[in-house]
Formats: C-alpha cells, structure tokens, sequence
C-alpha cells in the first residue's frame, strides 16, 4: 500500500493505493518497489501524458491500415527532436511552433544533419 497526498489549488487529498507484484519477498523490499512505482509514473508523466494530451492522440480518429502506427511514429519523431533541443515544454513548444511553423522545419533539419 502507498498512500499518496496531493495538494491542488490549496485542497489537499490523501489516497491510499495497493499496489500487486509477482516479486518474490525476498526481492520486493519497500525500497525497491517504491522505485518501480515511481519508475512506471515517471513513464506514464513523461510519456504517455505527453502523447496523450499535447500531442492530441487520444484524440485522434485514423483507425485504418498502418496509419495510426505512422501517426505515432511522427509523434515520438516531434516529441524526440523537441526534448533533444532542450524543451521541457512540450505543449508550449507544440503551440509556438504552430505558429511559427519554418522555426519547425529548422529544428527538424537541424536535428536530422546532426545525425549524419
């Protein structure tokens, strides 16, 4: 179990979560398992949020053929060129790029001649 507190707009709440692994407990110490937990939301935070909100695939509605693979391939290709430039932002710099879409275009060239 892990008990979680958040606080929100001066609100805070407190959950508690359970929380099951095939570890044996030899191999399942408190330490270990809060670092596998943190690990996977790290991943969820980092990641999956990301895609899922900025980047607008929930949202999305190709449903046929190898077109929703390709759509997330170009999403982790954007998302990678952006973290590799240093953005921390990632909605940020979806809505400035938007705006300025040949700054767009350099990031990506720039990224790309810099792999070759």
């Amino acid at each position: 179990m892990v008990e979680r507190t958040r606080r929100v707009n001066g609100a805070e709440t407190t959950e508690s979560v359970f929380y099951i692994t095939s570890l044996p407990p030899a191999e399942a110490s408190p330490t270990r398992l809060l670092r596998l937990i943190r690990d996977h939301w790290r991943i969820e935070n980092e990641l999956h949020y990301v895609r899922d909100v900025s980047a607008g695939e929930d949202a999305c509605r190709v449903r046929t053929a190898a077109a929703p693979e390709v759509l997330a391939g170009i999403r982790n290709a954007a998302l990678t060129v952006l973290r590799a430039s240093g953005q921390s932002n990632i909605a940020a710099a979806f809505r400035h790029l938007a705006a300025v879409p040949q700054k767009a275009v350099e990031l990506v060239t720039r990224f790309v001649l810099r792999l070759l």
